[in-house]
C-alpha cells in the first residue's frame, strides 16, 4: 500500500500542493520548494520518508516562527476543498515535527484538533503521548467527548498501542490502564468510524492483555448494538487464536457432538516419491469437508496453513471461512479455494506445507501438501 502511495508524491502534485501555499503565502516559492523536495534522495524515499521530506522542506520555505507558520497551514487547511489521499498528513506530521516544544503546546493541540479532521493526526500524537503522557492523555479524553467525529476518532486511533506504521505505545503494551477510559467514553458512539477504531485498539490490547479484554467484553455484551459491535471486532484476534473464553463469549463451544468427515483435497497432482498433493505457486488449493452435529449448535469455521518461510521454517495463518449454525442431526458439506498467488504482502516459498481444519477453535484434521515455485 505504502509503495503505490508514495507516488502521489511527484512533480505535478508537488506544484499543486505548492501554488496552494503561495495562494495565502505569495513569496512561497514554488518552483524551487518542488525542486528541494526531489532531489537526489527522492527515488529511495518510501511513504514516510517522502512525508517527511515535504514537510522538512514546506518549513524551510515558510516563516520560522512556529506560530506564524501554523497560521499559513491554517489558511491552505481553511482554503481546501479536499485531500488527494497524501498530502493532508504533512499537516499533522509538520505539528509533529516542529511542535513539541513546551511554549508550543497550546498551538499543536489546536493544530492537530483542527488537522485532524481533513487528514488524521494519529502519527503525529504519539510523540507527545510518550513524552508528556499524563498530559497528553488528559488531552485525548477531553478530545473523546468532542463533537466532531474525526476528533474522537483521534483519541482512540492515536492512543493505540501497536497503530500500523507508527511508533509503538510500549508503555500501553504493558499496561493499557490509561487508554480505557477514552474506550469507555467511545464504546456507544453514534459514528461507525469511531466505533472500528475503539474495536481496533482493543484488538491491540488484546495481544498483551487478552482476560482485560474478554472482561471487557463481557462488561459490554448486551448493552448495544454497538458495543456487541465493537467486541466482536474486537475479540477478532483472540477468536482466531482459538482463546476459549473469546470463544464462548459468543457461543462457540467445543461440543463433542460435533463430527467432522471427508475432509480432504479435491483432485491435486502427486508427488510420486512422497504420494504427496502438490500445486504450483498462483494455482489454488481446493479442499472440501463435511460437519455434522446431533445437538443444534454454532459454528465458527476456519483453516490455517502452515507457510513455508524463506529461512525453511513454518508459519501459520489463519483464514476464516463462515461463522453460522447447524440444527440439530443436521450435515453441511463445504468447498473452499485457497489461492498461491504471490502478494505485495506473502511471498510464497517452495516446500511441504499443512491446511489445518479448525472448528470453534479446534483443530479436526491436518492435510499436507508440497507446493513447487
Amino acid at each position: 500500500m505504502s509503495g503505490t502511495y508514495k507516488n502521489l508524491f511527484n512533480a505535478d502534485s508537488l506544484h499543486d500542493f505548492g501554488r496552494d501555499f503561495q495562494s495565502v503565502y505569495p513569496e512561497f516559492p514554488i518552483g524551487a520548494f518542488v525542486a528541494s523536495v526531489m532531489d537526489d534522495t527522492w527515488d529511495d524515499l518510501e511513504l514516510k520518508g517522502r512525508w517527511q521530506q515535504v514537510t522538512n522542506v514546506l518549513a524551510s520555505y515558510l516563516p520560522q516562527d512556529y506560530a506564524e507558520a501554523l497560521a499559513i497551514l491554517d489558511q491552505v487547511v481553511a482554503n481546501y476543498s479536499g485531500w488527494d489521499g497524501v498530502y493532508g498528513m504533512v499537516f499533522p506530521y509538520f505539528v509533529e515535527s516542529f511542535g513539541q516544544d513546551e511554549a508550543n503546546w497550546d498551538l499543536s493541540m489546536a493544530a492537530m484538533k483542527n488537522y485532524t479532521q481533513y487528514a488524521s493526526a494519529e502519527f503525529a500524537v504519539r510523540p507527545f503521548i510518550i513524552s508528556n503522557e499524563d498530559r497528553m492523555m488528559a488531552q485525548m479524553r477531553k478530545w473523546s467527548r468532542h463533537d466532531n467525529e474525526h476528533v474522537r476518532r483521534l483519541s482512540s486511533e492515536g492512543s493505540r498501542p501497536a497503530l500500523p506504521w507508527a511508533q509503538a505505545l510500549s508503555k500501553f503494551k504493558q499496561d493499557p490502564t490509561p487508554v480505557l477510559p477514552i474506550l469507555e467514553q467511545l464504546k456507544d458512539d453514534p459514528s461507525a468510524y469511531v466505533r472500528k477504531s475503539v474495536a481496533n485498539n482493543l484488538n491491540d490490547i488484546s495481544k498483551t492483555h487478552p482476560e482485560l479484554v474478554v472482561q471487557l467484553a463481557q462488561d459490554w455484551q448486551g448493552k448495544s448494538d454497538h458495543t456487541d459491535w465493537i467486541i466482536k471486532h474486537a475479540c477478532r484476534t483472540l477468536l482466531k487464536q482459538g482463546n476459549r473464553d473469546a470463544l464462548a463469549l459468543f457461543g462457540f463451544h467445543d461440543d463433542a457432538t460435533l463430527d467432522v468427515t471427508e475432509f480432504y483435497l479435491e483432485e491435486p497432482s502427486s508427488n510420486q516419491q512422497q504420494n504427496m498433493p502438490t500445486i504450483t505457486t498462483g494455482e489454488d488449493l481446493a479442499f472440501s469437508f463435511a460437519v455434522h452435529t446431533k445437538e443444534s449448535t454454532k459454528l465458527r469455521l476456519e483453516y490455517g496453513i502452515d507457510f513455508v518461510k524463506a529461512n525453511g521454517k513454518t508459519s501459520r495463518k489463519v483464514f476464516q471461512i463462515s461463522e453460522g449454525e447447524l440444527g440439530a442431526d443436521e450435515t453441511k458439506t463445504h468447498t473452499k479455494k485457497h489461492n498461491f498467488k504471490d502478494l505485495s504482502t506473502r511471498k510464497h516459498y517452495p516446500g511441504i506445507h499443512a491446511i489445518t481444519l479448525i472448528v470453534n477453535g479446534v483443530e479436526r484434521g491436518t492435510l499436507s501438501f508440497e507446493l513447487l515455485c
